[in-house]
């Protein structure tokens, strides 16, 4: 994917440039820096840089990768912090767009990132994500680079802390929510009655397990039970009900019954039906995107990096009517839409998948596209946070 966030340590992350948090002069410095030199070789990169001299705060050098895993090593200074007030942001934004033209300039496919500033410069870190997902971003618009932001810890990596407690509350309430639900389905389900009457997600949520009638009730107030419980059910066979743009299969309820395919239809009956099922099927999940695509008028080139899809990736999907993308391929596209819930979940379903209020994944999808977080980029730093796959592919 163009952008990808990982933990690991950056000296053994494969790309054709590394960008070293590096000092003004030629001097070994702790953290990211001192990683670096011992593991491209100490003297080497150390003559190398004397020969570039001062590196001024914003700006970049380059000097090869010497034993590291990369063509080069970009060199560039961030600033420490001072509370914000001698224009360190956009010294650290300048960082990351010097390195992106630098690495474009060499011809590089691919380029490593560290959270500039936020080791020793104590620069915030949750601030120094929200520059470094911009900057890239805004660089990836207009060109093809693959851009891997290196993390080493979980402790290096930070969404702010009111994001971070939203989220982690909207997870806890859906999964109080969904409990409810499947406690009171599981005891609407006791009853053994094929119902007319229509239930709604409302009726399931507010109708408490302890109302459902036990299947032995007897007399009158087994009866009453019945009519008082028939008020918020509906037809359970073979159902599929929608929570919260969620589908949820609800399994047949009514008594088994004796069926014996040959004594019913013969082969030329199984025939025909299937052939009308075959014509009247569903778009494909291609048909269906492209359709989507081409009604907002919008270009390959920008769907595509919207979605964090690679070019070759996209020019695979659109020339297989029956391609089967992942999940997490088919949720990128509906972000690069700008999909509302209900049309994230038609797309989501013509690939054969739903969003699940028991996953924590879609739930957070879920959130996203509730509050109108539309950049991929920033829903896989919520993602990476909460120990989730990333969008795109």
């Amino acid at each position: 994917m163009p952008l990808e966030i990982i933990r690991n340590d950056i000296t053994r992350v494969r790309a054709d440039a590394i960008v070293n948090t590096a000092n003004l002069e030629a001097a070994v410095g702790r953290g990211t820096d001192y990683a670096i030199y011992r593991a491209a070789g100490m003297d080497d990169l150390l003559d190398a840089r004397a020969k570039i001299g001062i590196i001024r705060p914003g700006e970049a050098a380059v000097t090869p990768g010497f034993a590291l895993d990369a063509d080069y090593i970009i060199h560039t200074v961030g600033p420490a912090w001072k509370g914000g007030i001698r224009g360190e942001e956009e010294t650290v934004a300048e960082c990351y767009r010097n390195c992106l033209d630098m690495a474009d300039g060499l011809g590089c496919e691919s380029i490593a990132f560290p959270l500039i500033s936020t080791g020793t410069y104590g620069f915030p870190k949750d601030l120094a994500l929200n520059i470094a997902i911009r900057e890239i971003s805004d660089f990836l618009e207009d060109h093809d680079m693959d851009v891997k932001l290196v993390v080493y810890d979980k402790e290096s990596f930070a969404l702010s802390s009111e994001l971070f407690d939203d989220i982690r509350s909207y997870i806890s309430d859906a999964d109080v929510v969904y409990q409810n639900f499947a406690e009171n389905r599981a005891a609407l389900r006791n009853y053994a009655y094929d119902y007319e009457e229509e239930l709604t997600e409302a009726d399931i949520l507010k109708a408490p397990a302890a109302s459902a009638p036990s299947p032995k009730a007897k007399g009158s107030a087994g009866s009453a039970q019945k009519r008082s419980g028939s008020s918020i059910l509906k037809r359970w066979k073979n159902r599929r009900e929608t929570f919260g743009g969620i589908d949820i299969h609800v399994e047949e309820n009514a008594e088994p019954q004796r069926r014996d395919t040959g004594a019913y239809y013969s082969p030329e009956d199984i025939d025909e039906t299937l052939a009308a099922l075959i014509r009247t099927k569903d778009e494909t999940f291609q048909q269906k995107l492209f359709r989507m695509i081409d009604s907002r008028g919008m270009k390959d080139p920008e769907v595509y990096k919207r979605a964090n899809i690679d070019r070759k990736l996209f020019s695979k999907i659109r020339s297989n009517i029956n391609y089967n993308p992942t999940k997490r391929t088919a949720v990128a596209f509906a972000i690069a839409l700008g999909l509302n819930l209900d049309e994230t979940t038609d797309l989501l379903r013509s690939a054969g998948y739903s969003l699940s209020p028991s996953s924590s994944f879609d739930i957070i999808i879920r959130y996203c596209i509730e509050h109108g977080i539309t950049n991929i980029h920033e829903i896989n730093c919520i993602l990476f946070e909460f120990d989730q796959i990333l969008l795109g592919a």
